[in-house]
């Protein structure tokens, strides 16, 4: 008895010990927000065994690192920048064009902090289900003539993928190079002998931090939840459908999958390559930048075109654990603070930090008309209650809350104005904003944005609205889960 007093007391000793360490780790060594700190103290410290398990898995912090930079990209990216920054303050035509004159502070923040050039060469096209998305991919992969780069968070080991598969070794057989890249976490379920059928035909296949033994993954958080596709240099994809039969067809649990994806032909295609290579050269150590057909030089990109070219004005950006700013955030935020009339959001979780949650009730207090789309259903319990919570604190500030009926909500976009829009992959929650390496384009136009907003319209036909006094008067069980999941969310 004394033995086994004297070994627990030892284990409590040293559990001490280790919550101490990493309380102090997390304190002072790491640059986190107060609410995510006071979190993880308080797993540490009240949860001990469970918190320190939870720490080791999803709570080291690798932000700010530079391991997933390249220094000559850095440095093309970044003298672009500056010749386009300068372009910006002295150039008569872009000063007098109305989008510059009344977006150029976020145009140019976006330039400075991400290098994310402004083109305006380009046409697009906005998906918003799956059959008629992966019908045009599929089509672009078909004819093909030079090289077909694939990114996706979720690739999963169904009929969709094989079809895909199919037809990327047909064109691998052409000689068209192919390179597909996918996230450990989201693709861990992929079949062995289709990769390996793939790579018999000369198919790259990268992997984004695998996993460690077999199909476990321990590394949780820092996921790349970008969407990419690039074919020839001249089209491109963004947004967010992952490879997966239920993206296409349904599923019986979700039913039919809404979701937003973008095609894009033109400058800012340019873009998107950019950000698959560096991903890529993370993952693969294959360096694809100095094969010159792959990117167009840098200081070539021109933000004026020549008369009578048709003008859209697009920024790619994006972020990620990498990332100097919350890139993606802050361009919402922008969005929402420039907005004079209304600002319509999609997205399937809505796990907002401080600064996105003021803007937003500063919007709506101040009369702006802010609308807030979510899912009906969950697809993570914890996460859908923390949603509810915060959706209800925009319904304090006189917002409006609706929640998609018809199927699963996963489109991630927020408009404003009729006037400029933005769409990728990043959720509105804190692992979005911080955790995932997510891409988004940035979209100044009026054409654009209105068929987006058209779209957020006619999805409240097939949605029921979230009032407050059905937020007022929800059980007392549902509170109890919203508070909860709020005080966890930044783990979640």
């Amino acid at each position: 008895m004394f033995e086994f007093f004297k070994t627990g007391h030892f284990a409590f000793v040293h559990l001490f010990y280790l919550n101490l360490i990493l309380s102090v780790v997390i304190v002072f060594f790491q640059r986190r927000e107060p609410r995510t700190v006071w979190t993880w103290l308080l797993a540490l410290n009240f949860l001990p065994v469970v918190g320190i398990i939870l720490y080791l898995l999803i709570g080291q912090d690798y932000r700010k690192s530079k391991m997933f930079k390249i220094k000559n990209v850095e440095d093309s990216i970044r003298k672009a920048a500056i010749k386009q920054e300068k372009f910006f303050a002295n150039n008569d035509r872009v000063l007098n064009d109305p989008y510059t004159k009344d977006y150029q502070r976020q145009m140019q923040y976006n330039l400075m902090s991400g290098g994310s050039l402004m083109t305006m060469k380009n046409t697009l096209t906005v998906f918003k289900d799956g059959n008629d998305k992966f019908d045009a991919l599929i089509d672009d992969i078909k004819n093909a003539k030079e090289y077909i780069h694939l990114q996706y968070y979720i690739i999963k080991n169904d009929y969709l993928f094989r079809n895909i598969s199919r037809e990327l070794i047909k064109k691998a057989d052409e000689g068209v190079e192919v390179r597909v890249l996918f996230d450990g976490m989201g693709g861990r379920f992929m079949s062995k002998k289709i990769l390996d059928n793939m790579k018999a035909h000369k198919i790259k296949i990268g992997i984004f931090f695998p996993a460690a033994l077999g199909k476990v993954n321990f590394r949780i958080n820092y996921r790349n939840h970008r969407k990419i596709a690039v074919i020839d240099g001249k089209i491109g994809y963004v947004g967010g459908f992952n490879i997966g039969k239920e993206y296409v067809d349904g599923s019986k649990k979700f039913g039919h999958w809404r979701d937003t994806h973008l095609r894009i032909e033109g400058e800012a295609v340019n873009g998107l390559e950019l950000r698959f290579g560096l991903d890529w050269n993370y993952a693969t150590k294959e360096d694809i930048f100095d094969i010159d057909r792959y990117f167009k030089p840098l200081e070539e990109m021109n933000i004026v075109p020549k008369n009578g070219d048709d003008i859209l004005r697009m920024q790619i950006i994006s972020s990620g654990p990498d990332s100097e700013t919350k890139l993606i955030r802050d361009n919402y935020i922008e969005i929402i603070n420039h907005a004079k009339d209304h600002v319509y959001i999609h997205t399937p979780y809505f796990i907002p930090d401080e600064a996105f949650m003021s803007a937003l009730n500063i919007a709506a207090r101040s009369g702006v008309d802010v609308r807030l789309m979510i899912p009906c259903m969950p697809d993570h319990p914890f996460v859908y209650s923390a949603t509810l919570s915060w959706a209800g604190t925009l319904l304090e500030a006189g917002g409006k809350v609706y929640t998609y009926e018809k199927g699963f909500l996963h489109a991630k976009s927020v408009m404003a104005d009729n006037r400029v829009s933005c769409v990728g992959t990043a959720n509105m929650d804190i692992r979005s904003f911080e955790l995932n390496f997510e891409v988004n384009a940035m979209i100044y136009d009026d054409k654009v944005t209105g068929e987006l907003e058209d779209n957020f319209m006619r999805d409240i036909y097939d949605s029921k609205e979230y009032t407050f006094e059905m937020y007022k008067n929800r059980s007392l069980v549902q509170r109890i889960k919203e508070q909860v999941s709020r005080l966890l969310s930044p783990l979640l």
